[in-house]
């Protein structure tokens, strides 16, 4: 099952999941719109015709839903239920720390063991370096830069880009870097909006004629942003917010690789015995962390990533 919110990869992992707990002698199911329809009995086989596509698609082809009903005693015995009269009795789910605490409370009710595989845009899972569907976004965040800038350069302007990431700066960052954006403003960095006049009215006196600034939406700063710019350094600026363009797009080679990795990982966990387990990717190494573990802690961006993005905060 896929839940929370899509991002590419899922698919991938999903077919190689399917795939892979075939060859183990196991009946693979799909589940179809995240935790509702695991309560609305919305679970057939995997069959070819049902997996066919995935590996290139992105988004989810399983679809997401939330449900509140979940939170209900009643809702996740009807849920149990549901799985029972099918004998399943393994889960893998797709998702976000959230879906991985439903999952683990379905677990206490009704050992039913799960492996969960990390699959954010935000990149904010702790315990993990790498969620599925980062590196898609952020080459459709890329593109979208690269595009902008051509304008910015053509027509002298300055151009603020909020990308997505809630709380977590991961994308505005390595976005911000790998474009070569003037301005960086995210949550785990403090700004100073004086300092960054300073550099830049010096480089504007020496010639600058466009810029581009990358605000994560967490900072909620993107149109005070836009004003500021156009105010202090008395350049014309716009505001583009890019919204849901960077969940979406066909999954890169790297996404399509994690995919198969975590999906293959979490098919051998369950055929261990593992129970409550998330795949985890650190050092260039899959591995699992306990449900306990990824929910008591706080995700961390790399001290090397903060390190480089802090002269674009100031």
């Amino acid at each position: 099952m896929t839940s929370g919110g899509d991002a590419a990869g899922m698919n991938p992992a999903v077919l190689c999941a399917a795939e892979q707990a075939a060859k183990s002698g196991m009946k693979p199911y799909l589940i179809y719109e995240g935790l509702r329809g695991l309560i609305d009995d919305e679970i057939y086989e995997a069959t070819k015709e049902r997996t066919k596509g995935m590996l290139y698609t992105g988004g989810t082809l399983l679809r997401s839903a939330r449900s509140t009903r979940f939170f209900e005693e009643k809702y996740r015995q009807q849920a149990f239920d549901n799985l029972q009269k099918r004998n399943i009795n393994k889960l893998i789910v797709i998702g976000g720390d959230g879906s991985f605490n439903a999952l683990n409370q379905f677990y206490n009710d009704f050992q039913v063991p799960f492996a969960g595989i990390p699959a954010t845009i935000d990149n904010d899972i702790p315990g993990t370096d790498y969620c599925l569907g980062v590196d898609t976004c952020q080459n459709m965040i890329r593109t979208s830069i690269d595009s902008i800038r051509d304008t910015a350069n053509s027509f002298n302007r300055a151009f603020v880009i909020e990308t997505m990431g809630r709380h977590c700066g991961y994308l505005a960052m390595t976005t911000a870097l790998t474009c070569g954006a003037e301005i960086c403003l995210v949550p785990e960095i403090p700004y100073d909006l004086d300092s960054i006049a300073k550099r830049l009215k010096n480089e504007v006196a020496n010639g600058r004629k466009s810029l581009i600034a990358i605000a994560a939406e967490g900072v909620r700063m993107s149109d005070h942003l836009t004003r500021w710019i156009n105010d202090t350094l008395n350049m014309d600026a716009r505001l583009t917010v890019l919204g849901h363009i960077q969940r979406g797009g066909s999954p890169t080679v790297y996404d399509r690789i994690m995919a198969f990795k975590f999906a293959t990982a979490a098919v051998e966990s369950l055929k261990a015995g593992h129970t409550n387990k998330i795949m985890t990717f650190r050092e260039g190494q899959i591995g699992t962390e306990s449900i306990d573990y990824v929910a008591g802690q706080k995700p961390v961006v790399p001290e090397l990533i903060l390190d480089l993005c802090r002269s674009l905060s100031h």
